[in-house]
């Protein structure tokens, strides 16, 4: 490529999911800078296979793109509202909560007004080139100054499946379109997070394609509910955020422990859905028990037989195996990190690459390159900056953060909020 045909920006975002659409929201009104943000996908959907109608998001509508960073931006969900000619009828609607469903239209309808995202744009390579970052996809080669790394995480699957994943062993996020192959059929589903829930109740409620028979699997000890308490909700603020990353190692990985059930529980709301669900079934409808609850195992191993499957289950409490049959399996085993192989042309250069990476306040990565290009990551910090950092509640936040560290002046006034909690004691005392 000639040298003056480069296109040059001062960032580029890798991936359009709702973390770097809400940078790319929060940098749309700033001209000064020039970004652009890339997407192998087509088109934005957000978790296409688990978009049920009846399922919702777990955070406040305020806690959207841009609203806690600036309340005034015409990306919020209340401007969607407003122009979609729904906001009386939202509010008259009297919601709870936001379905998944309108989430996801109101994410495609920012996508809809941004100019600076590109989709069909999938990123091969990531290296060095004259001090400025060059990115090279499928069909074009950009530079940039800085990059900010927002490509997601990857399904997590039990390496006892692995050899099995297709067309009747697969991971949620690909569930919507095997839901034609579950009548009539045994179906095992794994997980006994918010996504196991989510589509247990799903298959309890299907009309068409209705399975034989639904096996519900954990490991935990019950089906237990998320922590959204008030006190707990301290823990998804930037205070606590702040007081967290100053923590050491050890301590910062003892306390996500104790807060797992903070960020990876199940919606009460939807805990009583179901139980109401299943009590309705098996005394209103009369219909024949065609459902199994079973917390505390731990699947081992699995084998095929007889056109389906046996599952051999750990009991976490006797530690006895324990067998059962299914003709589907569904893994809600949630996500984990994975590297980027595009980053792979840097790899010698980032310590820990092959571990993660070591994160800054501002969510830049520490790296041996040149000084004044930096690499900033976006849900890669929950060992850092806590239990929020996967969680759409500090999305606005942390995108601030980065345009602050990216413009080097504070655009975006961010103050944190005064905790209720005095998470320490300042030296001087109270």
């Amino acid at each position: 490529m000639n040298q003056d045909s480069k296109e040059i920006f001062d960032v580029v975002g890798v991936g359009v999911g709702p973390f770097n659409l809400s940078v790319a929201a929060l940098l749309h009104p700033l001209d000064s800078l020039l970004s652009c943000f890339l997407e192998s996908r087509p088109e934005f959907q957000w978790h296409p296979g688990l978009l049920f109608p009846e399922s919702t998001i777990q955070v406040s509508y305020l806690k959207d793109l841009v609203t806690p960073a600036d309340p005034t931006s015409p990306y919020s969900f209340l401007s969607f509202l407003f122009a979609e000619k729904r906001f009386y009828r939202f509010l008259n609607a009297n919601f709870h909560r936001v379905t998944r469903k309108e989430f996801n239209q109101y994410l495609r309808w920012v996508c809809a007004r941004l100019p600076t995202l590109r989709f069909g744009c999938h990123v091969r390579t990531i290296s060095i080139e004259h001090e400025l970052f060059r990115i090279d996809t499928n069909n074009s080669v950009l530079h940039a100054r800085d990059i900010i790394l927002g490509t997601g995480l990857t399904p997590f699957v039990p390496s006892c499946t692995i050899p099995h994943i297709g067309p009747t062993v697969f991971h949620a996020r690909d569930f919507l379109p095997h839901v034609q192959g579950l009548a009539g059929r045994r179906v095992a589903v794994i997980g006994g997070g918010q996504t196991g829930a989510e589509v247990f109740l799903h298959l309890l409620s299907m009309s068409d394609y209705t399975p034989r028979e639904i096996l519900w699997i954990s490991r935990r000890l019950n089906f237990l509910p998320l922590d959204e308490s008030s006190f707990t909700n301290e823990f998804f603020t930037p205070s606590y955020t702040t007081y967290f990353f100053n923590l050491n190692l050890a301590n910062r990985n003892r306390i996500l422990k104790e807060q797992k059930l903070a960020s990876e529980g199940i919606a009460l709301p939807l805990l009583e859905q179901l139980y109401q669900k299943l009590y309705t079934r098996e005394f209103i409808e009369k219909k024949p028990e065609s459902f199994s609850l079973l917390p505390h195992r731990e699947l081992k191993k699995m084998c095929a037989t007889h056109g389906g499957w046996t599952l051999g289950l750990e009991n976490q409490i006797s530690g006895i195996e324990e067998l059962i049959k299914a003709d589907i399996i569904i893994l809600c085993t949630g996500y984990t990190k994975s590297l980027p192989v595009y980053l792979t042309p840097l790899a010698d250069r980032i310590p820990n690459f092959s571990n993660g990476f070591d994160i800054r306040p501002d969510f830049s990565i520490v790296w041996d390159g040149p000084l004044q290009r930096r690499i900033y990551v976006q849900n890669r910090a929950k060992c850092t900056h806590g239990v929020a950092d996967p969680n759409l509640s500090l999305m606005a936040w942390r995108s601030a953060t980065i345009i602050n560290s990216l413009m080097g002046t504070c655009i975006y006034g961010i103050p944190e909020d005064q905790s209720l909690i005095t998470w320490s004691i300042p030296e001087e005392g109270l």
